[in-house]
């Protein structure tokens, strides 16, 4: 069912013109829908939903059992209008994939049944917004919710048409000009005046058609937030409906769709929003959407006839209100108010003309004497301001009761446990919104935004837990989020979103190099509806968390024939699954990680798990790591430049305080040249970790990979020096308990080895450095 945020429900009584026989469509579902007759005693109600202006919808229920029918409207309509079939098949090969939409459950096209074709797909409960500007939200979650929708479109026109198995369902190559025919005779079709603007628009559109008309993508065609619905509490899409204009055509048309009414004309008034859009706090730019649209498909932000697209838009919109006001005079509309329609015809088709003239800048513009490339939105400004505020008022002062927990704990049944407090700052940190921050479609941040942020969570060794921002669940809810089902989202990805849970990743082997991951031997083996787990894993972080209840597990499954990157697979298991051994933890330096959940190897022993545990489908194993290790990879190298400041802030208090042969420390020469190498280095680092962000940003985690590969190896190298400089001039002290330095050692020099050996990253960083020497000097610009 269609709600607004306050939960109200948009249905009514079906309006006359629409009614059916609900006896005929009951008998029918009864005999033709699985699971639609278990309650025989109760009757089939039908209400109507009031949104929308094309194909009516009708919301069903039975007992307990809610479902969703769409029909084509009765009477006269226009020639390749309101295709049924299309959406219900569209649907269905999406459904497959895990893309968020409603199941589709059924098609009928005996017209004999309700008077039209129809399909009946599941109910889907949530959040649709009606009005853009989303009153009653923060501007945090404005921004969330926008990212979440830009992200999604992206996820769709990364779709391979040919995986889809939609043969036949768009012509290709040539959409644009055959938008621009079709929407012309349509427009002429329904016209009931001559409005000069559309014949001279249409004119522009068919003389400018892009160069590049020949991409061919799955598009929506009718892509925005009222098409969306978003998870009842999260900034989250869980389904995308009306799919009546989706066909195979070129992804920026519906990019541009996005943008509607960012330059909606202000005499056209609607209700769905209640002011002007682009003075509403929160909303993100269009360079903004723009940047996160091409980072999620690893393209350029540069976007050639970006006027072009714009303008079509408006075009359509102006054939689609004619169309809307001519099913009104018919009186085959849905909608009470369709009269209205009338009157923004000739707006729309001037503020096309209008964009048609403009030049647009497509990527983000750049702050007077900021560095060009490492520009923070407001938002991340205001979101790094906030964490540095909570980590001086709540975390620091925290830091001596949480050590000494440990310390009293070391020998006792409570050692994995954390203490009270952080359960505290967590509760204080999600109430004051700084949760989940890694994630742009919660946070609505950049990779930069949040560089700036995990670097200075980075300066205390709880601090990324009390904001949802640990490793490895990071890296989890990442992978859950871009890969999972629907089904694996809610039952893992929501309570790891939360903080009810946590989770470790089983990759790495005991008895293999597992620097080369197509040694990974453990075996994942469908029997039945089940994979059957076995093998060894170590490194497992995170598995002694009391709260670690799942484990994401790369395994090989059994396919002689793939090539050597498509024979593993993922797979969730649930830590209580019968044959799952946690055997036992492993030291780093003689340090046992309490506080992160240890280091643990895990055996699986003939462990059964559902095959709807495999996360996107076998053989994917190499593609979703790679996902997951983009952002992951540089999240560590982020917060290690904070805890190299905390070192280096360490070494100058120390030396400052402490005399030898009659002077300070920092008088000696070789204290002070050490500080400042560490100064040098830690600013060396932050800018190569900013432009890995940056890259990802705008090119994608697979366009990022050599800035990727430079900072994991650059920054724990450099950050290894700065600790061992400081614990030199703290002297004993600085590998005691006393200071947290020989700590932080262990800590940065694991990150050479975690995610890749320094080496691997190393021949990665000279096979792509070849090639871009190859392409000539542009390339490495």
């Amino acid at each position: 069912m269609k709600t607004n945020p306050s939960g109200d429900s948009d249905i009514a009584e079906v309006l006359p013109q629409h009614k059916f026989n609900c006896r005929s469509l009951e008998a029918y579902l009864n005999q033709h829908l699985p699971g639609f007759g278990a309650e025989p005693e109760t009757k089939l109600t039908v209400a109507q939903y009031r949104s929308g202006q094309s194909n009516p919808t009708f919301y069903l229920q039975k007992g307990f059992q809610k479902y969703v029918l769409r029909k084509k409207p009765p009477g006269s309509l226009l020639p390749k209008a309101h295709k049924i079939d299309r959406e219900c098949k569209v649907q269905k090969a999406l459904f497959a994939t895990g893309f968020p939409v409603p199941k589709p459950l059924l098609y009928c096209s005996d017209t004999s049944v309700i008077g039209t074709e129809f399909y009946v797909m599941e109910h889907v409960q949530g959040r649709i917004f009606r009005d853009f500007t989303i009153p009653g939200v923060s501007p945090a979650e404005r921004s969330a919710l926008y990212v979440a929708m830009i992200e999604t479109l992206a996820r769709l026109h990364s779709l391979n048409i040919h995986s889809l198995q939609l043969g036949g369902y768009g012509v290709g190559a040539g959409y644009c000009k055959r938008q621009v025919s079709t929407w012309t005779k349509q427009y002429e079709a329904a016209a009931h005046q001559d409005i000069p603007a559309m014949s001279q628009l249409s004119d522009w559109l068919m003389q400018n058609l892009p160069e590049n008309d020949n991409e061919e993508n799955l598009i929506h065609g009718d892509f925005r937030l009222d098409n969306i619905v978003f998870h009842p509490k999260e900034s989250r899409v869980i389904a995308v409906l009306d799919w009546e204009l989706s066909t195979i055509g070129h992804p920026l048309s519906d990019l541009a769709h996005v943008f509607l009414f960012y330059f909606w004309p202000r005499t056209v008034l609607m209700t769905n929003h209640s002011s002007y859009f682009q003075e509403i706090i929160g909303i993100p730019s269009m360079e903004e959407l723009i940047s996160t649209y091409c980072r999620c498909r690893e393209i350029t932000c540069t976007l050639p006839n970006w006027n072009f697209f714009l303008a079509l838009l408006y075009f359509k919109m102006a054939g689609i209100s004619q169309g809307i006001y001519s099913r009104y005079l018919l009186g085959n509309n849905a909608s009470e108010d369709s009269f209205r329609f009338a009157s923004f015809v000739q707006p729309l088709a001037e503020t096309g003309l209008q964009l048609s003239k403009r030049s647009f800048r497509t990527t983000l513009p750049q702050k007077e004497n900021t560095p060009k490339l490492f520009v923070q939105t407001r938002r991340g400004q205001e979101l790094l301001t906030r964490v540095r505020h909570f980590m001086k008022q709540h975390i620091f002062p925290a830091e001596k009761e949480v050590i000494e927990f440990y310390v009293q704990n070391e020998n006792s049944v409570d050692k994995w446990k954390k203490p009270s407090v952080i359960d505290k700052l967590k509760e204080m940190a999600k109430a004051e919104g700084l949760w989940n921050l890694f994630l742009p479609a919660v946070s609505g941040l950049s990779q930069v935004d949040y560089a700036l942020i995990a670097e200075e969570t980075g300066k205390c060794f709880f601090a990324p837990a009390v904001f949802n921002c640990q490793a490895p669940d990071t890296g989890n809810m990442e992978l859950l989020h871009l890969y999972g089902s629907e089904k694996q989202k809610q039952q893992w990805l929501e309570p790891l979103l939360q903080g009810s849970i946590a989770s470790c990743f089983c990759m790495t082997e005991p008895d293999v190099a597992s620097s080369d991951a197509t040694n990974i031997e453990c075996s994942i083996q469908q029997d039945g509806d089940s994979y059957v787990v076995n093998g060894k894993k170590w490194w497992s972080s995170g598995a002694g968390n009391p709260k670690c209840k799942i484990a994401i597990v790369l395994g090989r499954t059994k396919n002689t024939s793939a090539a050597r990157h498509k024979q593993h697979s993922m797979i969730l298991v649930p830590l209580s699954t019968p044959g799952v051994e946690v055997r036992r933890p492993l030291s780093v330096f003689g340090y046992m990680d309490y506080f992160h959940g240890g280091h643990f190897e895990i055996h699986f022993n003939q462990v059964r798990v559902p095959a709807t545990n495999l996360i996107l489908g076998e053989g994917r194993g190499f593609e979703i790591a790679q996902g997951r290790l983009g952002p992951g990879r540089i999240h560590h190298c982020m917060r290690t430049v904070g805890l190299a400041e905390r070192a280096l802030q360490i070494m100058c208090e120390r030396a400052a305080q402490r005399v030898a042969f009659r002077k300070k420390l920092h008088s000696h020469e070789v204290v002070a040249h050490g500080i400042a190498e560490s100064r040098i280095a830690i600013e060396e680092i932050r800018l190569l970790t900013l432009k890995a962000a940056h890259s990802i940003d705008t090119l994608g985690s697979a366009g990022a990979r050599k800035e990727i590969a430079m900072i994991k190896v650059a920054a724990p190298r450099a950050i290894c020096k700065i600790v061992d400089r400081a614990i030199q001039v703290c002297g004993g002290a600085g590998v005691s308990q006393d200071y947290p330095l020989a700590n932080m050692y262990a800590v940065t020099r694991t990150l050479r080895l975690a995610d890749g050996p320094d080496e691997v990253h190393l021949s990665a960083i000279a096979k792509l450095e070849l090639e871009d020497q190859a392409r000539g000097p542009r390339a490495r610009m």
